[in-house]
């Protein structure tokens, strides 16, 4: 196995940081902690190099916020100048993982995302009569730094790249403490509660270590059950069969693995069904030969719509902001079957753009 040294100069050269700092604030430069970054952006870039080379470097706090989408959420957002850091890192991490993964995991990887998962999916359910459709508890707080660790010290030998790893794994641990209850496993003892675990959600570290970390679990799936029809999205999965009783062979074999990983699967819900009944899966329901967006999807982009035209009414928006909303949620659900649904929330109102 090839594995990595000497990777830190290039993380640390100033072009891999000015080009991660272009991602990190494409779609943002209109917020004010980008916009004050930008005004002495040489400076501050240099000083990021220095700190990064001297190992002096040490992440900020996070600004934590909870979502309902639909259920509770704990969002994480790191400061910019530590979303510099990230994306410098995963532009030299990600090349040597990238060929690694399997074909069909879809999150967070180029060319990928939730539509490609979605037609992977239907495509799938057109091959095979069953679907076990899996998802993890409580994946990203549970995400255990020991086992990631483990994930990247067997590729890369380049102890400041660890270094760096290691920084920004402390800068998030603990941040789901509070709402997190630590799962037991064989073997475990008192000490096990307090083992560094959790990433925090929403950063670009977090989704691409994800990857990594459940990476075992693909390979898994693919070579050792030799699942043909196999899809993931972060920590939903699903595994296709031409019988059921494969399916619950599957199930078992992977509650049984994901110990190695220490997670665990939502049990309750780890159901075997025919796919021609539809898959709940990102969103959609999706069955072999059409889609049909979640209920709950189109009732949450009715709210946000009234409230984005009262921001309009109120001038706290412009009509073109509302007029990109309306467009992105468009351009999205019109995968499925919802020109009827289109139609009845947005043929009430005057707005420029076709449904």
């Amino acid at each position: 196995m090839k594995t990595y040294k000497n990777l830190y100069p290039q993380i640390t050269a100033f072009e891999n940081l000015y080009t991660a700092y272009k991602r990190a604030a494409r779609g943002k430069r209109r917020k004010q902690a980008v916009a004050e970054f930008e005004m002495n952006l040489e400076e501050n870039l240099f000083e990021l190099q220095e700190q990064l080379i001297n190992q002096t470097y040490t992440p900020s706090p996070y600004r934590n916020f909870h979502i309902f989408d639909p259920k509770p959420r704990l969002i994480s957002a790191a400061p910019f100048r530590d979303r510099v850091v990230h994306h410098a890192l995963c532009q030299v991490l990600e090349p040597i993982y990238e060929p690694r993964f399997i074909y069909d995991t879809y999150a967070c990887r180029r060319g990928k995302g939730t539509h490609a998962a979605i037609r992977r999916a239907q495509q799938y359910a057109r091959q095979f009569p069953y679907v076990l459709q899996c998802d993890l508890r409580e994946f990203f707080p549970s995400i255990d730094h020991a086992v990631l660790t483990s994930r990247f010290t067997r590729l890369l030998r380049d102890q400041r790249v660890l270094w760096l790893i290691e920084q920004i794994l402390k800068g998030g641990a603990g941040i789901h403490q509070e709402h997190h209850e630590p799962f037991y496993f064989p073997g475990d003892d008192l000490l096990s509660a307090v083992r560094p675990r959790g990433l925090p959600i929403g950063n670009l570290t977090s989704q691409f270590w994800a990857n990594v970390y459940l990476d075992p679990l693909d390979q898994f799936v693919k070579r050792e059950l030799k699942c043909a029809g196999y899809v993931r999205y972060v920590d939903d999965f699903l595994l296709f069969a031409q019988d059921k009783s494969r399916l619950h062979e599957y199930r078992r074999a992977v509650i049984h693995f994901l110990v190695s990983l220490r997670q665990c699967l939502h049990e309750e819900r780890a159901v075997v069904f025919p796919t021609r009944t539809g898959i709940p899966f990102l969103g959609w329901r999706i069955y072999p030969d059409h889609l049909r967006l979640k209920r709950r999807n189109g009732v949450a982009f009715q709210r946000r719509f009234a409230r984005m035209r009262k921001l309009l009414l109120s001038r706290q928006i412009s009509i073109q902001r509302l007029q990109s909303a309306i467009n992105g949620w468009i351009a999205h659900v019109a995968h499925g079957q919802t020109w009827g649904l289109r139609r009845a929330l947005l043929s009430q109102v005057p707005i420029r753009g076709g449904l």
